[in-house]
């Protein structure tokens, strides 16, 4: 791969972040709640949670996130409609699937920073 074509996932996953922690209705404790189902059960799981219990803001990480993937995975997601049934296609690889849990937790993590260093102090 030449350096033209290499991508720097930190920096994407920094940009994602940002876009999240600009969500109208964003808290940090929306962040820190996905986290924590991120890390017990995975991607499927925390886009379930965020939908059943915070749906004012479910609809656009959903859709926020599900491009930044396409990005990453290229045409092995771009025919898929929800970011439900994208993390359903990256199951049929374990590694595809762990690698997309570490780069949805390191946007996420960066949404909490971003939602810090805007002033949200709720816990």
């Amino acid at each position: 791969m030449s350096d033209a074509q290499m991508k720097n996932l930190d920096i994407q996953c920094a940009e994602l972040g940002r876009e999240l922690a600009t969500i109208s209705g964003m808290e940090e404790k929306i962040i820190n709640n996905a986290l924590a189902v991120l890390e017990e059960q995975g991607p499927y799981a925390m886009f379930l949670y965020l939908k059943a219990r915070h749906s004012n803001v479910a609809g656009e990480i959903s859709d926020k996130s599900l491009k930044f993937l396409q990005g990453i995975f290229n045409a092995r997601l771009n025919n898929v409609n929800g970011v439900l049934k994208a993390t359903t296609h990256l199951a049929d690889s374990l590694d595809d699937l762990l690698f997309a849990r570490d780069l949805l937790r390191t946007a996420l993590s960066y949404a909490r920073y971003h939602l810090k260093a805007k002033g949200d102090k709720t816990p």
